[in-house]
Parts: structure tokens; sequence; C-alpha cells
């Protein structure tokens, strides 16, 4: 997938510049050329001949060379390149690409680059997790710039926490998907598909509400996935944090009640759906005006149940393609295999919360597919290359 592809490889000033150097080996071994385009921070952390020796390339740091006034064009650069990586990227980088901010040769062949373009964030907890930061990577997600999250681990001030940024192995895989998307043939094109994704919330009175741990990643990588692959996607979205995958139309929701009314109308001018949400199966019974005060002794809420969405697009569905989800703790295959009838799905993608790495909030998963003919269980994968799996098996039942 790489051999013979054009990387501009931006470097800047982090600790984890060192992992960069693994990075442009990687790359290189892999059959891409790559230019390496350092800030001049960045040579505190890794010096230019290293990265020099490893890609085979000048290190280009500023907009001209004061020996003899030889110009780097950002704009050459930008559009020599098959796809830009930012990584690492600090968070004053990722604030001054979200800001149109051009001081620097990285940022100025950023804005001029035409290709696809990806950042692999590294940073101390507390900056990844601050609100700038995480608005900024929404900024730049919903302009289609693709975020590596970063990985979970010790960090350079001696704390742990999220900020690490990913392994150079993981990068190149996620670098070949996205050069892989742009080349794939628009499969799905003409096709019409809903997801939905989220917890849904259940207020109990203006300050408190019934919710769950899910993040949406999982449905929204598989809308994502849908898209690229030329599908018209509509997204029906609980509450998350996450920028709308590029293409997709998102339909912001709250309430299990909602999610129902969004998705069946949705669902009337779709040809198949795929139900990864996490909606709460039951709701407060009354929803009190005011916030309920603490008192002694316990507390009683009745709760009804919510109604359930999948089971009304199944029972609607005719020769529509419906796909479901089972997050498990136990029994897992049997409730699953339970769930595929009784909501009249096509296949459902299982989760067991007792496989490490699958579930809530990772970046990973592990999932079985089980239909009316077996059972395909999958590997541990990142949440992307799961999503890629579940619409190949869309494709195949689609034809």
């Amino acid at each position: 997938m790489l051999q013979g592809k054009h990387i501009l490889l931006g470097v800047t000033g982090s600790i984890a510049a060192y992992k960069a150097a693994v990075l442009c080996r990687l790359l290189r071994t892999a059959g891409a050329e790559v230019q390496v385009v350092m800030t001049a921070l960045a040579k505190e952390f890794i010096t230019p001949l290293t990265m020099a020796t490893l890609s085979k390339r000048p290190i280009l740091v500023e907009f001209f060379d004061p020996e003899n006034g030889a110009w780097n064009s950002h704009v050459s650069l930008g559009e020599w390149a098959d796809l830009m990586l930012v990584a690492p990227a600090t968070a004053n980088t990722l604030s001054k690409m979200a800001h149109g901010t051009a001081d620097n040769l990285l940022l100025t062949t950023y804005l001029s680059a035409r290709c696809p373009v990806a950042v692999a964030p590294a940073m101390d907890l507390d900056m990844y997790a601050h609100v700038a930061t995480q608005q900024n990577l929404r900024t730049l997600a919903e302009r289609g710039v693709a975020v590596i999250e970063p990985g979970e681990g010790e960090l350079a001030s001696g704390l742990t926490g999220k900020g690490r940024m990913e392994e150079p192995e993981a990068i190149v895989r996620a670098v070949e998907r996205l050069l892989a998307a742009g080349e794939r043939r628009p499969t799905l094109a003409g096709k019409r598909y809903l997801v939905t994704a989220g917890a849904t919330i259940e207020p109990i009175d203006p300050v408190r509400y019934l919710t769950n741990h899910s993040t949406g990643k999982m449905g929204y990588a598989i809308a994502g996935e849908l898209a690229a692959r030329g599908a018209d996607v509509t997204l029906v979205s609980g509450r998350t944090a996450l920028a709308a995958p590029q293409g997709v139309r998102r339909i912001e929701v709250l309430t299990a009640e909602e999610m129902y009314r969004a998705a069946t109308e949705a669902f009337d001018a779709a040809d198949g759906a795929v139900m990864c949400a996490a909606v709460a199966d039951y709701t407060p019974e009354q929803v009190a005006e005011r916030k309920m005060e603490k008192g002694d002794g316990s507390l009683t809420l009745r709760l009804r149940r919510t109604k359930d969405i999948a089971a009304e697009l199944g029972a609607r569905k005719g020769g529509r393609l419906l796909v479901g989800f089972a997050l498990e703790t136990h029994d897992e295959e049997a409730h699953a295999e339970a769930k595929l009838e009784r909501k009249n799905f096509d296949f459902v993608v299982l989760n067991s919360l007792r496989d490490a790495g699958a579930g809530f909030r990772g970046d990973t998963n592990k999932v079985t597919f089980i239909d009316r003919t077996g059972r395909k269980a999958l590997p541990l994968l990142s949440k992307s290359e799961t999503a890629a799996r579940i619409v190949d098996k869309i494709e195949s039942l689609s034809k």
C-alpha cells in the first residue's frame, strides 16, 4: 500500500519526537518516500542529521536556506505529498493548525496541502484533556484531518494517563488505511445507511440522569467507513465528544425516545441500518421539575421500558439489511443468537466485556459475527479496523 507513496512527515517539539525516527524508518521500509519537515523546537529533541539519515532526504526547517537563499516551497511540498502526517503533534501545533496560523514551514505546508492530513497528538494528560485541546481536535476532525488518538501510559511528567503518542507501528497501519480509503472504489455508492451510535441520557431531574459508558467510537468508525466507500450515511447520535466523520450527516439526540423518533424516520429512506447505539432500556416514569434534594433514608425510582428501536426496525425492514450489536457479560453467544432472531437482524456483532481490550471507551475491540449460518470470531483490532471488517460483511450481503 505504501510502495512509491510520498509521505510528508511533520515533527514538532515533543519528547515523543524520538518515535519519529522509528516511524520514518518503518515508512521507508514499507516503500514510501519520506520528506521530513521539522519545527525549530523539534531540533532540541531529535537532530536533523538523524532524520536525514533515515529519510535519505535533507530535512526542512526554515522557509529558506540562510547560506544560499534557496527557497523551501511549502506549495511544492503540499503538491508533492500523497499524505501529510504530523507525528508527534503538540498542543501548540494542533492549536495553530486549527486556527490557521502560518508562522513556520510545517504550518504553511499544512495550509497548502491538497492531500489527506493526519495528526498523532503527544502531550501530558491534562493538556490533552483540556477543553481547548479537545476543541481544536474536533475542529480539525470536522475539516477532514484524521486524528490518531494517543495511548495511555506513563508520561514524561511522571504521571500516568492518556497522552502518549501512538506507537509507530500503529501509526503506519493508520496511514495505510487512510491511503486505502482515498483509493477505494465507491463500492457502496447509491446506498443509504442509518447508523446509531453513542449513549442515550434519561433525565431524573434537571440535574441528574441515567446513562452508560458508551463513547460512540465504534458507531462513528462504522459511519465513517460506510461513507468512505461511497454510501450516503445518516448518523443518529447520542451525546459524545466525537466529531462527525467526513461526509456523514449527523442528527444529535439525547433520550431513547428522541433516538427512536429520529431513527425510525431516517430508516424510511434507508437501504439498511447498523444499530450500534447504547440505548437505555429503562427511563424514569416521572421527571422531577426541580432538583431532588437529598433526604434521609433511601430513594426509590420507578422506571418504565423504553421503545425497542431495533425491534421496531426489524419489524419494518422487509428486504433491507439490519445489523445489531450485543454487549454481554455472560452467556454471550446465547444472548446474541436470541437477539438475532427476536429483532430480525441479518447479523449481530457480539462484544464481551470479559475480553480484554473490548467494550467501552478504548480504541480497540474484539468481536464475533453471529448470523444464521454460524459464528466468526475476529482478533483484537482497532475500532477502525473492526469497522472495516463489519462494512466488508455489509458489502458482501448487499450484493
